[in-house]
């Protein structure tokens, strides 16, 4: 029977996959330290996802946690800001609420997010005339008087819509943790291999608007 994920706060997130990166030391807030390592999802296409992940070293307790155990977490999807040579780059993880391990290796990667449109959305369409829309969400942090900035990107139907939204409107998304490898060329020409981190949107609901939009659900999925 497929399980169905009980989505109940503005940011929620449920991954299951092999950890594929041994747990090393991340950060210390407020003299508790917490950890970081990667988590490897399959998509039904057969490619993989590389997750990363921070969880608080009191939650690792007893569990052992090693590369090639199979995961099962829920918690957020996060943002911060790291300063790197002088420059600040967003960083996204996915924050541990809860994990145990799995023997039955079933993938799942789902998320939700409830924030606002903070950036004008970029649509574009690919040499083979697909859209897309890449949109930067934020959404404010339960408890904390801070928000986590969290890229988006949306296909189809979904990618001309919310191209005609307005920064300040609300959104409701649905869809899976992404990761994208890339290649950039630097302003010396040399060119170097990147990751990319965004939530791929599947389903996208306008929840409240500053243009006077009409409130609809418009679903896609993406391939």
């Amino acid at each position: 029977m497929e399980e169905k994920i009980a989505f109940e706060s503005t940011n929620t997130a449920v991954v299951a996959g092999t950890i594929c990166e041994e747990l090393k030391f991340s950060h210390q807030f407020e003299g508790e330290n917490f950890l970081e390592f990667k988590v490897e999802v399959k998509r039904l296409s057969e490619i993989y996802d590389y997750i990363p992940v921070t969880i608080s070293e009191k939650d690792t307790f007893g569990l052992g946690l090693k590369c090639g155990d199979f995961v099962k977490i829920e918690g957020e999807y996060r943002s911060y800001n790291k300063v790197l040579t002088e420059k600040s780059k967003l960083m996204l993880n996915l924050f541990v609420k809860r994990l145990s391990l799995s023997e039955e290796k079933e993938y799942l990667n789902e998320v939700r997010l409830i924030g606002f449109l903070c950036k004008t959305p970029i649509y574009r369409k690919t040499p083979f005339n697909r859209e897309i829309c890449d949109i930067l969400l934020a959404v404010n942090r339960t408890n904390y008087h801070k928000s986590d900035y969290l890229p988006c990107i949306l296909w189809g139907r979904n990618a001309r819509y919310i191209a005609g939204q307005c920064v300040g409107c609300k959104l409701d998304v649905t869809g899976r943790i992404q990761s994208r490898d890339y290649v950039k060329t630097n302003e010396d020409g040399t060119q170097e291999q990147k990751t990319a981190y965004e939530v791929s949107c599947q389903r996208v609901s306008v929840l409240s608007n500053v243009s006077g939009f009409k409130q609809e659900d418009v679903s896609v999925i993406n391939e």
